[in-house]
C-alpha cells in the first residue's frame, strides 16, 4: 500500500516545528527525521487547504515545498474529481550524493482532501485528535 505518515513531531522553540515524514509503497520505504516548519514560512496546512478549497478542480501542478526543500508536494487534479498528491522527500539537497524518493496518493477532491487538510493542521499545531 502506497502511503505518507507524519510523526514524530517536536519543537526547539516557538519559531519552528519539527518532525519526520515516512512514505511507503511496495518495496520502498523512506523517511527523513527532520523536516522543518517556520513559523514565518507558508506551511503544508495551508496548501493542503487550498486543494481542497478547489474540489472542482484546477489545470497544471500546484507545489509547495519547505524552506529546505527536503520535503515537496505536487498535486494534480483529475476527471473523476480525484487529486493526486506527489510526496518527494530529499534530505540534504544541496549535497552531491543524496537521494530522494517519492509516492503519489490519491484522494477525492472533498471531503478525502479536508479530512487531510486538518490531520496535518492539527498535527503541525501540536494538537491531539
Amino acid at each position: 500500500m502506497v502511503g505518507v505518515t507524519f510523526c514524530d513531531r517536536f519543537s526547539f522553540d516557538a519559531d519552528s516545528v519539527h518532525y519526520a515524514v515516512e512514505l511507503r509503497a511496495p518495496g520502498l520505504t523512506a523517511r527523513v527525521n527532520e523536516v522543518v516548519a517556520w513559523i514565518w514560512d507558508s506551511d503544508l496546512a495551508p496548501f493542503l487547504e487550498e486543494l481542497a478549497a478547489d474540489f472542482r478542480g484546477w489545470d497544471g501542478v500546484r507545489s509547495w515545498q519547505t524552506n529546505d526543500r527536503d520535503l515537496a508536494v505536487s498535486a494534480v487534479f483529475r476527471s473523476g474529481g480525484h487529486v493526486g498528491l506527489t510526496w518527494s522527500l530529499r534530505p540534504w539537497p544541496s549535497d552531491t550524493g543524496g537521494w530522494s524518493a517519492s509516492v503519489t496518493t490519491w484522494l477525492a477532491s472533498g471531503e478525502q482532501m479536508t479530512s487531510l487538510a486538518a490531520d496535518i493542521r492539527h498535527f503541525l499545531a501540536g494538537e491531539q485528535q
